[in-house]
């Protein structure tokens, strides 16, 4: 009944190729105008240990600069000492951040026992330093109409100092 042209089936292509195009662009044309939202470390410090394994609290602010909320559904993140991948962990239990908000991420982390002795090795085995480069990367997943938040910190850790603090 129905024949279509080469013509026609050119335009219908084109189409649906657009169709899709929108489709899959996914938050450009859902929330024109989003932000994404800052991430910050504002501490790490050591936990009292139960047992062999230390422990470590995370704290990270989250400001979120958008008109709706931000409904974090999970985290996953690395923390790195001398490039030896020691934490490696992910949390579900995030806060929702208010549009035009903040929060605070609090996180809870054991050391990986055998990334630990490796890096412990390559120390002794290795001149003694003042500093101890670090690392932390983050991710953020807010969902699947929010792109992910990434957020890196890298600085170094001052022996001499730490050591004249205790």
């Amino acid at each position: 009944m129905f024949e279509f042209t080469g013509k026609q089936m050119q335009k219908k292509s084109g189409f649906i190729f657009i169709l899709l195009l929108f489709f899959f662009s996914g938050c450009s044309t859902l929330q024109p105008g989003y932000e994404t939202p800052v991430v910050s470390i504002t501490s790490f410090k050591a936990l009292p240990t139960q047992g062999l394994i230390p422990q470590f609290e995370i704290n990270l602010r989250i400001i979120n600069p958008n008109r709706s909320s931000l409904d974090l559904k999970g985290i996953s993140y690395t923390i790195s000492l001398e490039g030896h991948k020691i934490i490696t962990g992910v949390s579900n239990k995030l806060p929702m951040i208010e549009a035009y908000g903040e929060g605070d991420v609090v996180l809870k982390a054991s050391v990986d026992l055998f990334s630990s002795i490796k890096f412990f090795t390559n120390l002794m085995n290795n001149p003694i330093k003042d500093q101890i480069s670090y690392s932390l990367n983050a991710k953020l997943d807010a969902g699947s109409f929010h792109p992910l938040i990434r957020a890196a910190k890298n600085g170094q850790i001052n022996l001499t100092q730490a050591i004249k603090n205790q």
